[in-house]
């Protein structure tokens, strides 16, 4: 066990224990649950956006990215920053404007309120448990690292920790945990990224050239990962448009008391995941050039633990234990904030979007908040069974999944909802229904699951990314409808209110 790491991790748990103690005192009502009462500032939900975007993937996953495949790396780094400028000029003011706790009451405002509930419900559930899973492949990882604790065990710990952050602290716990987990997370990037430049005289081109020399000149040139025109297009359409469909990113919006303030927040985002971006570049470059070759962190070319070890193994070697386990608690710390955000939102889709409508009955307030708590530990159970399929994939991976996922069948019916009018109720979940089962079913035929998961030898999709096929398709199939169907009077009644 490695001691000091330990420690910071305890440390760590116990400090988040205390946050959600506190939050629980300030949770009263399905609004205080939900969206923490619309009462987060600007630059605080501006944190907690950040913390939402900056996943397990985006320190571990990036960084092994960077190692095992050099430049293109750097495509999934900036992932998370080409979605921004969708949410900040084109969704911020209208989603604030339009909803109340979740993605589907702006859809309910246009288009009939039980089908656009159950569709919605079922495509963010899907979206959602993707996104989970790539953060507990990545809890156990770093439980088992500081710990010794086996990768069921340590998903069970954290799927634990989770239950009992959104069980009582609800939103507010949850913001609040993002924000200190922000601040660490870009504490401890900019200090690893400084040791890399220490070792080099503070010039990056060095790195560069240290990276090249250690990992051959294909590091620095394309086409790794990302092979054929096909497969580039799917992940950059992922990438762009996936963010602007994650449930608990746009949930959000609705922590703010106005538009102002959700523009404020998408602002401050922008610039710390820029920020952050850049330190990745470094930490990434850096971990080629001072861990290849060395036999303490690589066997045959490959990392110890797998490549979403390179940030870890980097940290050791520049400053010890102390600084693995202060790395390891950040990005441990950062997991526990993204599964809290991602688990709220999955609560807050049972119980908010389709308890009702799926069984007829009007939940009140203390009934919704109980189904919202029973469904908090539902989700847990599934998404910890669901990680022992992807315990050995790379976690940005399988949360660039949860974004194909999203860019395919909530974000076009969103986008459609607000920006053309003659969509019609059958057209949107014809279309919504048509990208996510198109995504899916892709997916599962593409190398990730046909070939890693089920082991054929050959995919019968053959990009790594669904959404070349199922955006396009999503989009199509809601125009198309809509012009040949004709909206309901109660979706004239929506429009003319919205």
């Amino acid at each position: 066990m490695n001691v000091p790491a330990f420690v910071i991790f305890v440390a760590f748990i116990l400090l988040t224990l205390a946050i959600t103690a506190w939050a629980a005192r300030r949770t009263r009502s399905l609004g205080d649950f939900y969206t923490a009462g619309g009462k987060v500032t600007g630059f605080q939900n501006g944190l907690a956006f950040a913390g939402d975007f900056l996943s397990a993937a985006a320190l571990l996953g990036v960084a092994g990215l960077y190692f095992t495949a050099g430049m293109d790396g750097l495509i999934y780094g900036l992932g998370a920053l080409v979605g921004c400028p969708v949410l900040l000029f084109l969704l911020s003011e209208r989603l604030r404007r339009l909803g109340k706790f979740t993605l589907t009451d702006v859809l309910v405002t246009r288009i009939s309120e039980r089908p656009a509930r159950i569709f919605a419900g079922t495509a963010n559930l899907t979206v959602l448990v993707f996104y989970m899973v790539s953060q507990l492949v990545g809890a156990g990882l770093l439980v088992n690292l500081l710990a010794g604790i086996s990768f069921g065990w340590s998903t069970l710990l954290v799927g634990t920790l989770m239950v009992v952050y959104v069980f009582f602290g609800g939103m507010v716990a949850a913001t609040w945990v993002q924000i200190v987990k922000a601040g660490l997370l870009i504490v401890a990037a900019f200090g690893l990224s400084m040791l890399v430049l220490s070792r080099f005289d503070f010039n990056i081109l060095t790195v560069f050239k240290a990276a090249a020399d250690a990992g051959g000149e294909k590091v620095m040139q394309p086409g790794a990962l990302v092979t054929g025109v096909g497969g580039a297009l799917s992940l950059g359409l992922a990438l762009m448009f996936g963010p602007a469909g994650l449930p608990h990113v746009l949930m959000r919006f609705f922590t703010v008391p106005d538009a102002t303030q959700a523009r404020r927040s998408a602002l401050v985002a922008t610039l710390l995941i820029s920020v952050f971006c850049v330190f990745m570049l470094v930490i990434g470059y850096g971990a080629i050039a001072i861990l290849s070759g060395d036999p303490a962190f690589v066997v045959e070319g490959a990392l110890k633990g797998g490549s979403n070890m390179a940030a870890l193994h980097l940290a050791q070697s520049l400053g010890g234990d102390i600084l693995l386990g202060f790395i390891a608690a950040v990005a441990f710390a950062t997991i526990l904030a993204v599964v809290s955000g991602i688990t709220i939102a999955a609560a807050a889709t049972v119980s908010h979007d389709l308890y009702g409508a799926l069984t007829g009955k009007e939940p009140d307030e203390v009934q919704e908040l109980k189904v919202s708590r029973i469904a908090t530990v539902a989700f847990a159970v599934v998404s910890i069974a669901l990680s022992f399929a992807f315990q050995h994939e790379n976690i940005t991976f399988l949360s660039a999944t949860a974004f194909s996922i999203a860019a395919s069948a909530t974000f076009p019916v969103l986008a459609l909802c607000l920006f053309w009018k003659p969509l019609t109720t059958k057209g949107a979940i014809s279309g919504g229904i048509a990208g996510l089962a198109s995504a899916v079913g892709a997916l599962i035929l593409g190398p990730s699951i046909w070939v890693a998961i089920f082991g054929n030898a050959e995919a019968i999709y053959p990009h790594q990314y669904p959404t070349l096929l199922s955006m396009p398709l999503a989009f199509g199939v809601a125009i198309v409808v809509s012009l040949l169907t004709k909206q309901s009077p109660s979706e004239v009644l929506h429009e003319a209110e919205a």
